[in-house]
């Protein structure tokens, strides 16, 4: 009888046990609620097709548009002037940049126009004879001779047989020899040609400066130019003429340029196209960076979107009755962050920002702006 009770006491107590684990399973079960269904929100735009104008924009440092490297022809001291020979020296269009020692050169110019003026004087006795005619004019020549003045020209030769005297006595070649000279001494002084401002200095006061060597760089303030990078896609919109708009690094300031050159040649890595834009500013600095923005033309029926709207470079998502749909468009001009396009129709209701995960079909609500939205 115990045995028995035990028996039934054990099947009790597991009964219990299994109750019980299942009672505890079953709490630790909940019913996984129904994903709802999430409609997201999109901002449009009402397609409105008009004059879009293409703006091309590039980039690049401005360059003196003169600009003159500095190299003796003769050899010297450099001497000082009125104005030292410095970086950052401006000079009046006539001025002298730099003088070179030429003393030792111009004392041997005037040596020779001492034998010039010895042949000549040599001379006038025989024509005084020979040709009595042409006798004055060369008397008055020597009379009025000056060794530290400039070499007049020689009196005109009237007749063949006194060109052939003169000739004979090697008077001409004496002449031209001295001219030679003279404009040899010239290039001893070098004047600026234009107003503007040293850039390059490459001897110093006291230097010894050889022939052929370079001595500076002298440019034009006030005109520079903007060399631009053109893809040869757009080279069909450059015209020489057009107005540009420049901005300066901070877009703090802008200037009016006009292009005035355009390069014939492709350059072959990049494929593009060279155009000079030509500025004309007091506070501009050669090599200072500008951004240039060239209006190439207009398209009519046109509208621009952001870039990144586009699918696949040739489609944009729109909105019908809710739900989103994928329209074909053909693009005409692509910048850094926009694109122009045609073939949306007006009245089209265009989305005007990405939407995550998007799909034709997809059902979607638009964003409703606030009174207070809209009025700021």
């Amino acid at each position: 009888m115990r045995i028995f009770l035990q028996i039934v006491v054990s099947l009790l107590i597991v009964a219990l046990g299994g109750f019980a684990m299942v009672k505890l399973f079953g709490l630790d079960k909940k019913e996984r609620p129904k994903p709802k269904p999430v409609v997201k929100t999109v901002f449009v735009d009402t397609v409105q097709n008009g004059l879009v104008p293409i703006v091309i924009e590039a980039n690049g440092n401005l360059t003196a548009k003169r600009r003159v490297e500095l190299y003796s022809e003769v050899q010297g001291v450099l001497i000082g002037g009125a104005k030292v020979f410095k970086p950052g020296q401006v000079f009046r269009k006539g001025e002298t940049l730099l003088r070179l020692d030429a003393d030792e050169f111009r004392a041997s110019v005037n040596s020779q126009k001492s034998n010039l003026i010895n042949q000549i004087t040599a001379i006038l006795p025989d024509l005084r004879i020979d040709y009595p005619n042409a006798f004055p004019k060369w008397e008055t020549y020597v009379n009025t001779f000056d060794i530290n003045t400039s070499l007049p020209e020689l009196p005109q030769i009237t007749s063949d047989k006194e060109r052939y005297f003169i000739t004979g006595r090697n008077i001409l070649t004496s002449y031209y020899n001295v001219k030679n000279l003279e404009q040899r001494l010239y290039k001893y002084r070098i004047v600026a040609p234009f107003t503007g401002i040293l850039t390059e200095a490459n001897v110093t006061e006291g230097a010894l400066v050889r022939s052929g060597q370079k001595i500076g760089e002298f440019i034009e303030t006030g005109i520079y130019e903007l060399p631009v990078a053109i893809s040869k896609s757009y080279a069909d919109l450059l015209k020489v003429g057009k107005e540009v708009t420049l901005k300066n690094l901070d877009d703090s300031k802008q200037y009016k340029g006009i292009v005035t050159r355009i390069n014939g040649n492709i350059e072959q890595a990049s494929q593009t196209i060279t155009a000079f834009i030509e500025v004309k500013d007091e506070a501009l600095r050669e090599g200072m960076y500008l951004e240039a923005r060239l209006n190439a033309r207009e398209e009519a029926d046109a509208i621009t979107v952001n870039r990144n709207l586009l699918q696949s470079e040739r489609q944009l998502f729109v909105l019908k009755d809710s739900v989103l749909d994928i329209i074909d468009v053909k693009p005409v001009y692509f910048s850094e962050k926009s694109v122009v396009v045609k073939g949306v129709p007006d009245g089209t209701i265009l989305v005007n920002k990405p939407v995550p995960g998007a799909y034709a079909g997809m059902r979607v609500k638009v964003y409703e702006q606030t009174s207070a939205a809209k009025n700021e």
